[in-house]
This record gives structure tokens, C-alpha cells and sequence, in this order.
């Protein structure tokens, strides 16, 4: 009779009634996606804050370069030339972003998570990356573009520093996308300057500095315009301004009639390019 019942038994080996046996454990913990590496406000020539701006756009003047004549020498006698400065301006017309999310209260109350404030935390991470992508949407407005090949090249570098130097700017930064990082890594003049004991290149996004420049990357994955093939050179003071009308906002909201909570989150910017031979563009294949 014994061996009549081992057929009775179930085990692991004997497909989902078998699994049914198995403990199921889901950890209580969310492992929350990678931050992307943006560009910082601070690299902006000018942040203007709502307090600043008034209607729904404004305007900057800016000198125009080299727009007085040079000097002349005057006769004896003879009228002394007219010359003056000459200006051009920027507009800036912050537009709205934003995106809402509702989630409803068995949700809430059913979930081993923060739903709600979590989701909030992740819409604030896009619109950081929005803000970087409209930061490399302004710079693709370089005054001038190096055409590098299938590796930019130390060549390529020192052309783009050329084109800002030779507009009288003083180039400070190159931001450059995923491959053209990797480019960097493979050339070894840079390679073995910084490859031992440089704690700087720990910090995130920070490359280094290459010919006095600091070099960091920025996430090809924070939008459209940050392409992963191109980098830019420019002058931190005269290159690009942000104008933030409404700063990040977040607004919670009650719907009784579906039984849901949620929270809309808004913020209104706008990102314009002062002075295009302030930037040099830097692209590869």
C-alpha cells in the first residue's frame, strides 16, 4: 500500500501544481531607475527667475560684436567720423511643460509602495532631462561646426577652441555625448595624462580637463537633441541663458467621483543662445 500512495504526492518536478509548493517572497524594496547625467544650471551665462520676468516674453539686448569701426586717423581740419555701438536682442518665450498622474486609492492603500510621491520624484527627474535637452537644442546653434570622422580626433578639438578664440571668446567647458566620450578614452596623449590617482574623474558626468577645458558628459538619453555623436565647446559666460517663468510646481489633486488621488506637475522655461561664436560644435559619425 505504500507504494500506491507515492503517486499521490506532488513535486517541484511536476509543473505549476508542483510550484505551488514554493515559497514566494517579493522583496519590499523598489529599485528606482538610473539617474541620467545632465547638464547643471550653472553652466548657463544667466538663469532668470519668474520675479524677473514680466508678460509672457521678454527681450535681452546684447551688444553686437566688433561693431565700432576701427579708429582713423584724422586730418587736419577734417570732420571726425561718426561711429557708434549696434545691438541685437534674444527673446525668450517660456513654454509649458507638464504631465499629470492619478492613481487610484485601492492602489494606494493595496500598494507596499509610495505610488504617488514616487511617480512625483520620477516626472521631476524628466523635466531635469527636458531642461538639458533644451540646453543642447540651443547650443546646436554653434557659430561653428567641426566635421570629425568616425573618432573625433585631438585635431578636431584644438579646431573647435580655434573657432571660439578667434570670435575673442574664452572656451571653458566641452560637453560632449556618449561616443564622443568614448572617442576620448581611446586617445591615449589624454589617456595617460589622467589615468592614476585623478579622484576628479569619480565625480559624475566630470571627464576631466583636456587643454585647460573641463570636459563632462552629458546623457544621450535625456532627449532628442542630445545626440551622442556630437559635443560642444563654448564659453560658459556669453554661450546660452534660461528663463524659468514657473519653476517646477506641483500641484496634488482629489477626484471623489472616480476615488482617486494624483498631482499635476507644470514648470514653464525656455532656453535661448546669446552669442553663437561663443559655441563651437564638435560632431562625429
Amino acid at each position: 500500500m505504500a507504494f500506491e500512495k507515492i503517486s499521490e504526492y506532488i513535486s517541484t518536478e511536476d509543473g505549476t501544481e508542483g510550484t505551488k509548493l514554493i515559497p514566494k517572497l517579493i522583496m519590499p524594496t523598489l529599485i528606482e531607475e538610473v539617474d541620467k547625467t545632465l547638464i547643471p544650471r550653472e553652466m548657463a551665462a544667466m538663469v532668470f527667475n519668474p520675479t524677473q520676468i514680466q508678460g509672457s516674453s521678454f527681450t535681452v539686448n546684447l551688444e553686437t560684436e566688433n561693431s565700432l569701426n576701427d579708429l582713423t586717423i584724422v586730418a587736419e581740419g577734417a570732420e571726425i567720423p561718426l561711429d557708434s555701438l549696434s545691438f541685437s536682442t534674444v527673446t525668450f518665450t517660456p513654454k509649458k511643460y507638464g504631465v499629470a498622474v492619478r492613481i487610484t486609492r485601492e492602489m494606494m492603500e493595496d500598494s507596499q509602495f509610495e505610488l504617488l510621491q514616487r511617480n512625483i520624484r520620477a516626472i521631476g527627474k524628466q523635466f531635469a532631462e527636458n531642461e538639458t535637452n533644451l540646453i543642447c537644442a540651443a547650443l546646436d546653434g554653434a557659430g561653428a561646426t567641426t566635421a570629425g570622422g568616425a573618432a573625433i580626433t585631438i585635431a578636431n578639438i584644438t579646431e573647435s577652441m580655434y573657432d571660439v578664440e578667434e570670435n575673442d571668446y574664452t572656451q571653458t567647458d566641452y560637453w560632449v555625448g556618449n561616443e564622443q566620450v568614448q572617442d576620448l578614452r581611446n586617445i591615449d596623449t589624454f589617456v595617460e595624462a589622467n589615468k592614476a590617482g585623478n579622484t576628479d574623474m569619480l565625480q559624475r558626468g566630470f571627464i576631466g580637463t583636456i587643454y585647460g577645458l573641463n570636459v563632462a558628459r552629458y546623457s544621450s538619453n535625456a532627449g532628442a537633441s542630445c545626440v551622442a555623436t556630437s559635443g560642444y565647446i563654448f564659453d560658459r559666460s556669453q554661450a546660452y541663458a534660461i528663463a524659468i517663468k514657473r519653476d517646477l510646481t506641483v500641484e496634488n489633486f482629489d477626484l471623489p467621483t472616480y476615488d482617486m488621488q494624483g498631482a499635476a506637475i507644470t514648470q514653464r522655461i525656455d532656453v535661448q543662445l546669446l552669442r553663437s561664436n561663443a559655441v563651437s560644435k564638435i560632431t562625429s559619425s
